[in-house]
C-alpha cells in the first residue's frame, strides 16, 4: 500500500501527473492512487489545484503585496474571527498568523500598486481590530511555492556608492 505522504509529495511537484504516472512511481495500481487523492479531498488535506504563475511573462498588469498587520483583540474577538472577515476578500490570495513583530502575514493581489493600496486603505485598515498595517509591494520573484523562476534575474534597482 502507497504511503499518502509520498502522494502528497508527487503531487506538490506536479499535480498534473496522470494518476497512471502516480501508481508507476509509488509502485501501486491506479485505482489506488484514485482512492487516495479521494481521501485526501475528503479529508481537507488537498484543497485544490492551482498553476504558478509567472506574472511577468503574462501581458497584464498584476500586483502581489506582503501585507503585515497588528491587531489588538478584546475578550470576545479571536485571531480566527478577523481572519474570517478578511479571508472573504478575493483580493486576499494567502492570509497566515504568523510569529515575531507582526500578526498577520496577508497576501494581497491586484491590477495595480493604486488598487492594492486603494483595498488595503478602505478594507484591511479600517477593521476595529487592525492597529497598523504595512504593505510591501513584490519586485520581482526569483522562486514560488517550489518553482525557480528563470530568466528573472534582471536587477533594475540603481546601485549606490558613499
Amino acid at each position: 500500500m502507497a504511503d499518502k505522504l509520498e502522494l502528497l509529495d508527487l503531487l506538490l511537484e506536479d499535480a498534473r501527473e496522470s494518476t497512471d504516472t502516480i501508481a508507476r512511481q509509488l509502485g501501486c495500481d491506479e485505482s489506488e492512487v484514485e482512492s487516495m487523492i479521494a481521501e485526501l479531498e475528503d479529508e481537507g488535506a488537498v484543497l485544490g489545484y492551482q498553476p504558478v504563475v509567472d506574472w511577468s511573462r503574462v501581458e497584464t498588469d498584476h500586483v502581489t503585496a506582503e501585507v503585515e498587520l497588528n491587531l489588538e483583540l478584546d475578550r470576545e474577538t479571536k485571531y480566527g474571527d478577523v481572519a474570517s472577515r478578511i479571508t472573504k476578500f478575493d483580493e486576499v490570495t494567502a492570509l497566515r498568523l504568523v510569529s515575531g513583530d507582526y500578526d498577520f502575514d496577508v497576501t494581497v493581489e491586484g491590477d495595480s500598486m493604486r488598487d492594492v493600496s486603494m483595498f488595503v486603505s478602505e478594507q484591511i485598515a479600517p477593521i476595529p481590530e487592525v492597529t497598523q498595517t504595512v504593505t510591501h509591494f513584490v519586485m520581482n520573484t526569483y522562486k514560488n511555492r517550489g518553482l525557480e523562476f528563470t530568466d528573472s534575474d534582471d536587477d533594475d534597482r540603481l546601485s549606490i556608492s558613499p
